[in-house]
């Protein structure tokens, strides 16, 4: 099986002639993106004194719409690493139960109450929080090295192995040395184009946009989606703020553009009336956040040098929100496969192969799960004027748990190896 490591680690780096090289740094492994996959793989092999150095393009973790819910699945792997009771001494709301409700009935899709769990609800914690959260406990290790600002644009290949990576930030070109280097770097990962990976593609049939509206003390808590009239609004609770995803039909975006922004205040009221008395807060289009949503996964998650994990190795859809918990739980299952051979300087590319073959299987199912959700409730209501109905799926008691357990914890328990 082909090994990773260089025959010869202490030889001269290979500089590009088109950059000046500010300064060239070596380590175990690079990570390249510093969303919730990369942030709490960083923290693993820190702890376990590997070499890690964690790039993120921007300057801060701060931007909106991000995903907030921490689903009972992470909360437990938080656990596992002592960590659950200071996260959730941080400012955050819980959601015991997600609801459909139309004009004439009301639904729960998803119950959290009935898992077998210490945290039978899904955890609204703003992302930017638990980012800051997971660095400041991986700068506690001194073998973990945080770079905001660094937009890594090439790949160092010899010998048809990655062997780490240039980014530009902090004053020019820079080079990073590693073992491994992992792309964690999103939905739009620039090491994925870099990679030359292959995915396979879905076209979900909806878009998503997303605005926030004040949230008052008597207004109903947790998150409830509302139907009414051809249109879907999903409400998350934020304590002072509502959290709205307003769901449109595959490439509508333009013709709602066009039709203004009074016709989207107008058609929000017509969907939840109870926000007449603040829809006023919404007046210019720089406050909605456009999402076209996605759903894709690429055929293979590996090649020598380079491993990919999150939604960098499988875009999902905002259905359930389940994006972020299956980012970690790729994580934790990359440092439970990887930290030994790293240490021992002897990892193999069928390492990497078996983070995807422990992965990918979860990840197809659960994407699968919610293509039927998008088939069978969001197309509908999308395509008709007329009265949607639940599926009587949702009613049957032996169904009742599965919804919350996929969304809740996932398709197979990920735990943390010590």
């Amino acid at each position: 099986m082909t090994n990773l490591i260089s025959e010869n680690p202490t030889h001269e780096p290979t500089v590009n002639p088109a950059h000046d090289i500010v300064d060239v740094n070596t380590t175990d492994c690079c990570i390249v993106g510093g969303g919730p996959a990369g942030a709490v793989l960083a923290l693993l092999l820190a702890r376990q004194g590997i070499a890690v150095m964690l790039l993120e393009a921007h300057k801060d973790f701060d931007r909106d719409f991000r995903g907030d819910t921490i689903h009972p699945s992470v909360m437990e792997i938080m656990e596992e690493l002592g960590l659950s009771d200071r996260l959730l001494q941080l400012h955050h709301t819980k959601i015991r139960q997600l609801r459909i409700q139309t004009a004439e009935d009301s639904v729960t899709l998803a119950d959290f109450s009935h898992l077998k769990t210490n945290y039978p609800y899904i955890t609204m914690l703003p992302q930017v929080r638990f980012l800051e959260f997971i660095t400041q406990e991986a700068q506690k290790f001194p073998n973990f090295q945080l770079v905001m600002g660094a937009n890594v644009q090439e790949l160092i290949v010899e010998n048809g192995v990655v062997q780490g990576v240039r980014y530009r930030g902090g004053g020019g070109w820079h080079e990073v040395r590693a073992k491994l280097t992992v792309g964690a770097d999103g939905r739009h990962s620039k090491l994925r184009q870099l990679g030359e990976f292959e995915s396979i593609e879905t076209s979900p049939p909806m878009d998503v946009l997303w605005f926030r509206l004040p949230r008052k003390s008597e207004d109903a808590e947790g998150g409830m989606g509302r139907i009414a009239q051809g249109h879907i609004l999903v409400m998350l609770d934020r304590g002072e703020e509502w959290q709205i995803a307003y769901v449109i039909p595959k490439g509508g975006y333009q013709q709602l553009r066009a039709a203004g922004l009074e016709e989207l205040k107008k058609s929000v009221v017509d969907v939840v009336p109870e926000l007449s008395d603040r829809i006023s807060n919404l007046h210019d289009w720089s406050q909605v956040a456009f999402l076209s949503v996605e759903s894709s996964r690429v055929k293979r998650w590996y090649r020598p040098g380079l491993l990919l994990i999150g939604d960098a190795a499988h875009v999902m859809s905002p259905v359930g929100g389940v994006g972020i918990n299956y980012a970690i739980q790729d994580a934790v299952v990359t440092a439970n496969v990887i930290s030994k051979s790293l240490k021992n300087k002897n990892l193999e590319l069928k390492d990497l192969a078996k983070v995807q073959h422990q992965r990918e299987l979860p990840t197809r199912i659960i994407q699968g799960f919610q293509t039927f959700i998008q088939k069978q409730i969001f197309t509908r209501i999308l395509t008709s004027d007329q009265t949607f109905q639940p599926p009587a799926f949702l009613r049957l008691p032996i169904l009742r748990d599965l919804p919350a357990r996929f969304i809740g914890l996932g398709v197979f328990p990920v735990h943390v190896e010590t």
